[in-house]
């Protein structure tokens, strides 16, 4: 008789054991830890430092020096990524948050966008690169999963910039919109600008990142708490660092004359809603990322690779002299196709002596 020691013998009939593959993957994904990446954009003195560091209690700009007026005048877009490992309860998040300073800051704002852009579309051409190579297994993924665009309460909706940004964006990355400073704001107004800035959205035809429906089989609570998140965008939001002591407990919050605001007390702003959004959904914005925007992105990145390589060889044909239209980067995927070639030839001659040996 087989020995089955260190083995529990399953009692229910027909019973194979595969309900744990569950536990296998989590344990798995846990080993290896999580990787995002969030990108917050909007005007300079709207919190979105504050907001960062309040949201994963860290801070991801300690040695960050804050520009003067007059070197703001001269300040263009750039955008600055600040990494940081997160760990809580034994699972590591690699948080990656891109900045960009320099936003919405000058008189003239049309080049606004052109960094961010290059910026989102260097990141698919590296993963794109990266998943073509031949060492695809420690691929770092910083593709952007989520933007915060920060809208200010100041205003009595959006602004041309806010339309024309989230236009040009909202086909490569997950937007999630975010009122600012929402502690400067009665109650009353917060609604009234929330209502006004979903239809301004509705009427432009922007696609901000939709929160994924609940399955009919899922606990009530949570779907409850899905409607309180949908119902609650755009998320109006205030940061805090400072601790407080209200009632005889420590709370993050600002204190003005007339009381305390508390960042995590729902009653007084979105926050915990949008962290609730974030965390919750982050394998979500990660799946729409890959399936969506970097699918997207593929898709025309090699429709123009073939076009390009389709005209380089008719032009090749009728002048009779190389043609020079294939750019930098599809040089290198053609080296690394060549690479991949000379690897399976190899790989087949060693199959071969050892087919002669045995």
């Amino acid at each position: 008789m087989a020995d089955t020691k260190g083995f529990s013998s399953i009692e229910t009939p027909g019973y194979v054991g595969f309900a744990n593959l569950p536990n296998q993957v989590h344990r798995k994904s846990v080993k290896k830890g999580f990787e995002f990446t969030l990108m917050v954009v909007g005007e300079s003195g709207l919190g979105k430092s504050t907001l960062v560091n309040s949201l994963f209690l860290t801070d991801l700009y300690p040695e960050r020096i804050i520009p003067d007026a007059i070197e703001k005048q001269k300040q263009t877009v750039k955008l600055e990524a600040s990494t940081v490992e997160i760990e809580e309860r034994g699972v590591k998040l690699r948080l990656t948050v891109v900045d960009t300073p320099g936003f919405g800051d000058a008189i003239d704002n049309s080049n606004s966008f052109g960094a961010i852009l290059e910026y989102i579309d260097e990141q698919y051409e590296r993963f794109l690169r990266d998943e073509s190579g031949l060492n695809r297994r420690n691929i770092v993924d910083n593709r952007i999963h989520c933007c915060f665009y920060f809208i200010s309460p100041f205003g009595h909706g959006l602004k041309p910039l806010d339309v024309e940004f989230m236009k040009k964006l909202h086909s490569k990355v997950n937007i999630v919109p975010v009122i600012a400073k929402a502690d400067c704001l009665t109650k009353k107004e917060i609604l009234r600008l929330k209502c006004r800035i979903m239809q301004e959205i509705e009427s432009h035809g922007i696609k901000i990142y939709p929160l994924p429906d609940c399955d009919s089989d899922e606990d009530e609570d949570y779907k409850e708490q899905v409607k309180q998140l949908k119902e609650a965008v755009p998320f109006a939001v205030c940061g805090a660092n400072t601790l407080l002591e209200v009632k005889g407990k420590k709370v993050r919050g600002r204190l003005y004359p007339w009381g305390v605001v508390e960042v995590e007390n729902p009653d007084h702003c979105d926050f915990i809603k949008l962290r609730t959004m974030l965390i919750t959904h982050m394998q979500d914005l990660q799946e729409v990322t890959q399936e969506v925007h970097y699918e997207n992105y593929r898709s025309d990145r090699l429709a123009k690779g073939i076009k390009g390589k389709e005209n380089g060889v008719k032009q090749e044909r009728d002048s009779g002299v190389p043609s020079q239209v294939l750019g930098e980067k599809d040089r290198i995927l053609q080296e690394k196709e060549a690479e991949l070639r000379r690897m399976q030839e190899m790989l087949a001659q060693m199959q071969a002596r050892m087919q002669a040996q045995q």
